[in-house]
This record gives structure tokens, sequence and C-alpha cells, in this order.
């Protein structure tokens, strides 16, 4: 069935100076393919890293990923005002292209839950022709602002930020991402539905 699909390559990075050291399990690179593996209809390879917070290994790691064909890279971790959150240092330091709505839609969704969700400093970026996105920490604001606030019938009440994710590809020029709309519905303006190819 997923043969119809695109095949999407999806980088997924999760920094942590603690989990890359042993110090206990990494939660974030399972929450993330959790999530994607469940909205994404397209066939999916992850090429996965779990790196310390070091702004220069960050950075290496983000443009690595989009070397290798990854259309889209996540990151989870080191977004706060802590002294070692550098991930959005690293990943503005590798950008050709700022997109701001990204950061400013997932702080809204966490300030549902949290007043310190302004403390978080989530960026996206383009680089040629892959998005970048920083994602939150914790796995479950990692689904929250990806997938978005939905009401006991199921309705959508306030948008992730995924829902903008495959047009946003679509228009760099990389593969036509689908996605199953019981999880995330991906908005397109009608004269710009793609087929797969």
């Amino acid at each position: 069935m997923s043969a119809e699909f695109d095949p999407v390559r999806i980088g997924i990075v999760s920094v942590s100076d603690r989990a890359s050291a042993g110090v206990y399990a990494d939660q974030g690179l399972p929450a993330l393919k959790d999530w994607l593996s469940r909205a994404l209809r397209n066939p999916l390879t992850f090429e996965e890293r779990l790196i310390p917070d070091e702004q220069a290994g960050i950075s290496a790691a983000l443009v690595e990923l989009v070397d290798a064909g990854c259309c889209l890279v996540l990151t989870t971790g080191g977004t706060g005002p802590a002294l070692r959150d550098v991930t959005p240092e690293a990943t503005l330091a590798v950008a050709h292209k700022e997109m701001p709505g990204f950061g400013e839609q997932m702080r809204q969704i966490s300030l549902r839950f949290v007043p310190t969700a302004i403390l978080s400093r989530q960026v996206a970026v383009i680089r040629g022709q892959s998005l970048i996105l920083n994602l939150p920490g914790q796995p479950r604001a990692i689904a929250e602002t990806l997938e978005g606030l939905k009401n006991a019938a199921g309705e959508s009440t306030v948008p992730g930020i995924f829902a903008a994710v495959p047009y946003c590809i679509d228009l760099i020029g990389g593969p036509c991402l689908e996605t199953r709309d019981e999880v995330c519905k991906a908005f397109r303006p009608k004269n710009a539905v793609r087929a797969p190819t």
C-alpha cells in the first residue's frame, strides 16, 4: 500500500548530555519515531543521532543529515535558557532561511499548559532543500506541538505545526509527504495539492 507514496528520509536528533553519556535512556528519539510513523503514510527511513549539548557537534550533525538526503530534520532538547542549551544557536548557524512561524506556534501550544513555555527558544530553518525543526524535549510536548490540540470529539482546536510541514517541503522541492488525517491533517492550498510521484 505504501508503494504509491514517495519514500522519505527523516533525520531525528536528540540533544542531551546525560542521555548521550548513558546516564539515562533517551526518550526523544523513540517519541519522534513513534509520532512520525503514526502520522505519515510514506515509507520512512530514519537517520538517528543522540548527541551532547555541544554547539559545533549539533551543527555538524544537522549538516550531515541534510547532506545525506533528509528532507526533514527534527531535533529534541537543548532549547531552554540554561547555559548548556545551544540547539537553537547550532541550528541558526547552518540556516539558509529562518521560518519563525513554527517556533511561534509551538510556544502558543505549550502556553496552554505551562507559563514557562515562553522560556522555550525553538526555531525552524531551511537549509538547501531541507526543513529543520527544533522541538521540545519531553515526549508529550513533542506530540502536542506536532499534532496540535483536539477537543473531546477529536476535532482540532489548535493546529499543530506539522499541518504546515508537507506544503513547506513541497515549496522547497522535497518529496510529497502524505499524512494520516486522523493523526494530523496536512494543509495544502487547493491549487497546490500534489499527486505522489
